[in-house]
């Protein structure tokens, strides 16, 4: 069922479902290797049995803000050499030298790679 992500603690993650705004509740446990890719207002399908989240199915890439990586050196952006980025949820991608904090990124959800950039800050 196609649900939106409103936003999570410890324990559990609310998923509301966009056509009639039933809300449930999803373990942690049940979702966490896909809640470095979630961000609140996100739209996913969360696969269910009756009433029971079983987990959710993310598309093949998601758009991601850096939050914070080191600064590039200038000029250095033919070697395709790479950093550490860190994104707004908290996932720890390499990308090019030249990125920056707040430049947005598509990143695959099958291997957490980066993919491309999309919007520059």
């Amino acid at each position: 069922r196609r649900m939106q992500y409103l936003y999570g603690d410890a324990d559990n993650h609310t998923f509301m479902n966009s056509e009639t705004f039933e809300q449930i509740q999803v373990p942690t446990r049940v979702i966490e290797d896909a809640l470095p890719y979630l961000r609140e207002s996100d739209e996913v399908q969360v696969v269910l049995y009756g009433d029971e989240a079983l987990g959710v199915e993310l598309p093949a890439a998601v758009e991601l803000v850096i939050a914070s990586s080191d600064p590039g050196v200038k000029g250095d952006t033919a070697t395709g050499a790479t950093k550490p980025a860190t994104m707004e949820t908290g996932l720890v991608v390499n990308v090019p030298l030249f990125m920056n904090p707040g430049d947005t990124i598509k990143v695959s959800t099958s291997d957490a790679r980066y993919l491309e950039r999309t919007k520059t800050a």
